[in-house]
């Protein structure tokens, strides 16, 4: 199935981790012009390679610098029709049970995980809404869905606040003809995933859990996304779609 875009411009936030440069380089290929933000850069030769994409370096909990990049793409190209939000921190060692937790920490990744989607929301909506057209996607997590013994409840708890977040902006914006959708990845082989290149065991054994046998690529939340994204979804709003090799289907 080939997929089509009534778009033109994208926004990505986490524009520079594996998912965000995925998408920034499948959305590119489709003809659309991208704005990248993230606090690390792509590489020079990423950017060499896919001329559809301009890079800005930004933190996404600073509202005013955030406006500024993405008002000034908005002016170079008179519309904004979608936005991928990839952002997201997991801090191994701090984000533990809410009982234990630094109440630092614990605000500081709301503030990236959840209260930059909000920030987003109120720069890129009433855009979006000016063209009566826009689609959304939000990448949240399976660990929003279930508690754990070995927690990470900032991160956690942040990214099951996106899922309801995201219904309620498909809601609101439905009329407008505003789509919002959420992602929830399992185990994705990513920077993130330092652990993993520490001990190599740690995900050889994660591996035998998940029913297909594999953790997940990148390419694989990029292509749900970019699905999601696509006029081939036109019809689905409001929902969560789960990738995770079968993770959370298990008894």
């Amino acid at each position: 199935m080939k997929l089509n875009f009534k778009g033109k411009t994208a926004v990505i936030t986490g524009a520079s981790g594996g998912m965000g440069l995925e998408m920034s380089k499948k959305l590119s290929q489709n003809n659309i012009s991208v704005l990248m933000l993230d606090l690390k850069s792509p590489s020079k030769e990423f950017l060499d390679n896919n001329k559809k994409c301009e890079f800005k370096k930004v933190d996404v909990t600073n509202f005013n610098k955030l406006k500024v990049y993405i008002d000034n793409f908005y002016k170079k190209h008179k519309r904004l029709d979608y936005l991928v939000n990839t952002t997201g921190v997991l801090w191994f060692d701090k984000d533990v049970s809410a009982v234990n937790i630094d109440s630092n920490v614990w605000d500081k990744v709301f503030e990236i995980n959840l209260k930059s989607m909000m920030y987003l929301s109120k720069i890129i909506v009433p855009k979006m809404i000016k063209n009566k057209f826009g689609s959304m996607v939000h990448i949240s997590s399976i660990d929003a869905l279930s508690g754990d013994d070995k927690p990470q409840d900032a991160y956690g708890a942040s990214k099951a606040a996106m899922i309801r977040l995201s219904k309620s902006f498909a809601i609101q914006f439905a009329s407008n003809k505003i789509r919002s959708n959420i992602i929830l990845p399992g185990p994705i082989d990513t920077g993130m995933q330092i652990r993993w290149k520490k001990n190599p065991n740690t995900k050889k054994n994660l591996e035998k859990f998940i029913p297909l046998n594999k953790v997940g690529k990148p390419e694989d939340i990029s292509n749900a996304s970019l699905f999601l994204l696509s006029d081939q979804a036109d019809y689905i709003t409001g929902t969560e779609l789960i990738v995770d090799g079968g993770l959370t289907a298990k008894p």
